[in-house]
């Protein structure tokens, strides 16, 4: 009797310890996984409605990546690749290197064709609502280019092009140049209008829900130009390196400053909102666009390798991350809310995160997850 007791009481022990210990809380500074690129990440990737992850590696290389991180295909050029790729609307990836090229890719990963400038293609392309791709060079012109690669026409700065184009939603193109200069074309490739600053022209504008553009400059300066063309506003920030701004669903824009993430009204005042990374001995820049997520954090990294997730009304991060390499490529957001990250240690990291991109009029560097620099109506 004894026994049989003993037994019923070793098999309600059994039964507790295969009780399984309550999982964890996902986090979202998970790591979900990280692809092995061989060379620095030093751009943003585009993100296709299948999924799939197009990421530039900087020696010569386009990789598709699918969500698990496997690769699926590469495809390799002659140089250098440091401009971001950008999806159009048949899902070719269009990608600017460092061998004077501007390429066009299938899903499959054949190339379409490739059109030869005189200069470098740093400059990401923004894409028309017809097809019609816009990129510039450093030999100082500005193409718009046909979905089959003819060239339909071309403008002339008087400076090189490696900041990119944005498009708005009654299709104005607006390209910036290391000229000073602000223009604002036709899609006949006529000028409307030129805005002048005080400096080269290195980084994106961003697009408001009213049209107005937020443009910063190596003159220290971040301007809000109207659709027609005159100022709006100026603010001072000091800023003289390539971030390129975001815009939250109240009109508040986000962007690097130097060694700070900055946060500015929608009438021109800096915010009392931000961060300033330090390190004794060692320079820290964020140049990459943050990027905003429908629960109101801001992301953002730095070239010191830091991923930072911050609420837009808290004075502390709600999660940071080592990422294993400096990181000066904007941060990228998946529709399913994944956090996408590329840095020079050679690796390209997806985090689990915890939401979609801000119904906002432009959350992400070039607008929206595909990159294509086309201003798109919140919701969309």
């Amino acid at each position: 009797m004894r026994g049989a007791t003993f037994a019923r009481l070793l098999g309600s022990l059994g039964a507790l310890a295969a009780v399984p210990a309550p999982a964890r809380a996902a986090d979202p500074a998970d790591l979900l996984w990280q692809a092995d690129c061989n060379h620095p990440v030093l751009a943003s990737p585009a993100i296709a409605a299948d999924g799939t992850i197009y990421v530039t590696a900087s020696d010569n290389r386009l990789l598709a990546l699918d969500h698990n991180g496997r690769v699926k295909w590469r495809f390799a050029i002659t140089a250098d690749i440091v401009a971001s790729p950008a999806i159009g609307n048949d899902g070719t990836i269009y990608f600017g290197g460092r061998d004077r090229r501007f390429h066009a890719v299938s899903p499959q990963g054949r190339e379409h064709w490739a059109f030869r400038t005189g200069g470098w293609v740093d400059s990401s392309a923004a894409i028309g609502v017809d097809g019609t791709v816009y990129v510039g060079s450093w030999d100082t012109k500005f193409y718009a280019l046909a979905p089959e690669g003819r060239q339909k026409w071309v403008f002339a700065t008087a400076g090189p092009i490696d900041s990119s184009p944005v498009i708005d939603g009654a299709g104005t193109i607006y390209i910036g140049s290391h000229d000073r200069r602000f223009y604002a074309l036709r899609p006949d490739g006529t000028q409307k209008w030129q805005f002048t600053t005080g400096g080269p022209i290195v980084a994106s504008p961003a697009i408001g829900a009213d049209g107005a553009l937020y443009l910063p400059s190596t003159d220290g300066n971040l301007y809000a130009i109207n659709p027609d063309g005159t100022e709006r506003w100026r603010l001072h920030t000091g800023g003289v390196r390539p971030s390129s701004p975001v815009i939250d669903p109240a009109g508040t824009i986000y962007l690097g400053v130097n060694d700070s993430m900055r946060s500015v009204t929608p009438d021109g005042k800096l915010r009392n909102w931000g961060l300033t990374q330090t390190e004794p001995d060692q320079a820290i820049h964020m140049d990459g666009a943050p990027a905003l997520t429908a629960n109101g954090w801001v992301l953002f990294s730095s070239s010191y390798g830091t991923l930072f997730a911050w609420p837009t009304n808290t004075a502390e991060p709600a999660w940071s991350a080592r990422v294993g390499g400096g990181a000066t490529a904007a941060v990228a957001v998946g529709p399913d809310g994944t956090v996408y990250l590329g840095h020079d240690g050679n690796h390209f990291n997806a985090y689990r995160g915890a939401s979609p991109p801000a119904n906002s009029p432009w959350p992400l560097f070039r607008g929206n997850p595909r990159q294509n620099g086309r201003w798109e109506a919140p919701g969309k």
